[in-house]
């Protein structure tokens, strides 16, 4: 490889673009969104800076997020995305000369055509080699888990948009499944409940303030309440209401159902000794969307697993992406399900 070529892993999400370089670890975090002009693909702003756009542009101004439940909704934004983070990402000018080696997180059960759009959206973008890679398989990576043995792991990577749930052996996917339930949808909960309890409209960003201060999947985990402001729905005037851990627990908990039902599929379909495996060796849990109070116990709860929350767990899919990317150039023996 050549001394100024870079490896670069982008775990792109539904809510959130990480990216990370080579031996420097994540060097992006922003915002999955960009503001466009209405009815047309020309970018105004991408990441930070268009999310701080949101609700307060014109309106032949909209923003976007051009990834939704981890499937490209816009080739074109999405390309205009991918290259404005490989720019970013690669700091010394005399490197952009050379193509990086890039690799792609997708979710489990991608399709193929999800696969290409993603791949070609990389390559137009300004990638020299494209490499996709499955979540789960990335995330317990990052988790520290050895997978290179022929045991039973099993990952929740709770996402943006998606939640994947998979059982690793040997480097590889034993069965897997994708709900596209995730951190965004206990947003929408949250926004519905509002709108329906307290006939108040907020926003995205205060349905996420509400879900990381006093959101809770299990009783008696979290008490606290929080005081917000939104729109009230009956005089049109902007109001405040105080929100609760207890009165959002249960819709909470419904939303959460459908991750259960696919846990429980999953491990219902998984050999016998690999099922023992992760009996003993319990269930690790990663992605931004796990880091909800009482997540873990729900899931211990329903499956009588132990269940552990990875360190950093929002950073698992990058750290574990870059990490298979370097260890490709270093000729270390792995056999990664990797996509070309």
């Amino acid at each position: 490889m050549s001394l100024f070529k870079q490896n670069i892993a982008i775990d792109l999400g539904t809510a959130t673009v990480l990216v990370s370089v080579g031996d420097k670890g994540v060097v992006i975090k922003e915002p999955s969104i960009v503001a466009v002009k209405e009815g047309t693909s020309e970018v105004i702003a991408i990441g930070e800076e268009a999310r701080l756009m949101m609700g307060r542009t014109p309106f032949d101004i909209t923003t976007v997020r051009p990834v939704q439940n981890g499937v490209i909704s816009s080739y074109t934004i999405t390309r205009k995305m991918i290259e404005y983070y490989l720019n970013k990402a690669i700091t010394n000018p005399f490197a952009r000369k050379f193509k990086p080696d890039v690799l792609v997180c997708i979710p489990s059960n991608t399709t193929n055509v999800e696969k290409r759009a993603v791949y070609q959206a990389s390559i137009s973008a300004g990638a020299g080699r494209v490499f996709l890679v499955e979540e789960p398989l990335a995330a317990a990576v990052g988790a520290g888990l050895d997978i290179s043995r022929p045991t039973g792991n099993m990952i929740i990577d709770v996402g943006g948009g998606t939640t994947d749930i998979a059982v690793i052996s040997y480097e590889g996917i034993v069965n897997s499944k994708s709900v596209r339930i995730a951190g965004d949808t206990f947003d929408d909960t949250i926004k519905s409940y509002l709108k329906k309890k307290h006939n108040l409209m907020i926003g995205d960003s205060t349905a996420e303030e509400i879900k990381i201060e006093v959101g809770c999947l299990y009783h008696g985990v979290k008490k606290n309440s929080i005081e917000i402001r939104g729109s009230d729905l009956i005089t049109g005037l902007p109001s405040e209401r105080v929100v609760t851990s207890e009165e959002i627990l249960e819709p909470l908990i419904d939303t959460a159902v459908p991750i259960l039902d696919g846990i429980h599929a999953v491990l219902e379909e998984t050999p016998p000794e690999l099922a023992a495996d992760i009996y003993c060796k319990g269930i690790v849990m990663t992605g931004g969307g796990a880091q909800i109070s009482g997540f873990d116990e729900l899931i211990r709860k329903s499956t009588g697993v132990d269940v552990m929350l990875a360190e950093n767990p929002q950073y698992c899919v990058v750290q574990g992406s870059i990490q298979i990317l370097n260890d490709m150039d270093n000729d270390k023996k792995r056999r990664y399900a990797i996509t070309r």
